[in-house]
């Protein structure tokens, strides 16, 4: 199935919805797999003719799984730059798949929920997403969409050490579950660095908002295992899911702290940034996702009643680069995305005021 990029843009994928479990924390649920194809070396050795070879090799396959013909395949290597980056920007295939070179693609489903990377790292990566904390559900789905796989492809495996991957820490299950968290508060109450401590004695991985060797922005963390030899997938399942509760717990803590000691300020400081993204002339994108932050607490918090979390988790994307380009439709310099970033976001917090105010 083909699909227009451009129809993509007037809707929130997955992740942006704003719903599911704990959603007014957790922003979304997310499992990977990493698999290679047995008669192939792994991709640092693939030669331009060998990835040509394992791309037509898993497209030809999907089209025999009657569960995935519904799938929009797309070759990344033939998207422009900036589409290539609006898909990473959705969270639909990695950074490091709009940077490889030669034949690579993506085969993405219309909720944006399954995404299939083909010749990122290792010959497929499997990501399921799932907007709030629901890893159970996660799990589900993308053990299906493997197995379904497994029966059409050779996966390169080992009796004792499991799946072979290009990377030595995914070697097992080959898999990384992740969750990721808006966590304002923790912030401004200086206990995230605590918070982090404590996850990496019990081998969790933090990272930012676009995965390993992001930083983190408007305070979003994601939270995943970093080792999977020797361990099954429930179990790696659970060592996500059991500990996420307890950084939700504390970043609730911490809302009622700042609202019960410090209200005063944390009004000030809430609408002092909503005031920005309503009336800025230029704005860039850091400064946005800082101030977007502040204003989803806000909603959280039942400060800023004109917004709902869909509309902070949707600003959220549409001012990143490759959106603003897409909106626009043209290319746009630092200084032009940060004109039309200010721009669009006067237009969309005038409008969501306006009909607040036409409801009341």
């Amino acid at each position: 199935m083909n699909v227009d990029l451009n129809e993509l843009t007037g809707r929130a994928g997955e992740w942006m919805k704003g719903a599911g479990p704990q959603s007014d924390i957790v922003i979304s649920s997310r499992i990977r797999l990493a698999r290679n194809i047995a008669e192939f070396p792994f991709i640092r050795r693939c030669t331009a003719t060998d990835r040509a070879a394992i791309d037509k090799a898993v497209r030809d396959r999907l089209a025999e799984v009657p569960q995935l013909t519904d799938l929009a395949y797309m070759r990344v290597d033939e998207l422009s730059d900036v589409d290539r980056h609006f898909l990473a920007e959705r969270q639909l295939i990695s950074r490091e798949l709009v940077e490889a070179e030669g034949a690579r693609s993506v085969a993405i489903d219309a909720n944006e929920r399954l995404s299939l990377m083909i010749n990122e790292e290792d010959h497929l990566r499997i990501q399921v997403m799932k907007s709030g904390f629901d890893l159970v559900a996660a799990w589900d789905q993308i053990n299906e969409v493997d197995d379904l796989l497994e029966s059409k492809l050779t996966y390169a495996f080992h009796d004792k050490l499991g799946y072979l991957t290009a990377c030595p820490t995914n070697v097992g299950t080959g898999m990384r579950v992740s969750v990721m968290l808006h966590l304002p508060a923790l912030v401004i109450t200086q206990q995230i660095e605590k918070v982090f401590r404590s996850l990496q004695k019990i081998n969790l991985a933090v990272r930012g908002l676009y995965g390993e060797g992001s930083q983190a922005m408007g305070d979003f963390y994601q939270i995943s295992n970093q080792i999977t030899l020797g361990r099954s997938e429930i179990e790696l399942r659970n060592q996500v899911h059991d500990v996420v509760p307890m950084i939700i717990d504390y970043e609730r803590r911490a809302r009622d702290f700042l609202l019960k000691q410090n209200q005063q300020d944390l009004h000030d400081k809430i609408s002092r940034a909503y005031g920005i993204l309503r009336t800025a002339q230029t704005i860039s994108s850091e400064e946005t996702m800082h101030l977007l932050s502040s204003v989803r607490m806000g909603v959280n918090l039942g400060l800023i009643d004109d917004l709902l979390i869909a509309d902070i988790n949707k600003l959220f994307v549409d001012t990143q680069p490759a959106h603003l380009q897409k909106l626009r439709g043209g290319p746009l310099d630092t200084a032009g995305r940060n004109s039309e970033r200010a721009l669009y976001l006067r237009r969309y917090l005038s409008q969501k005021e306006k009909d607040g105010a036409d409801q009341n």
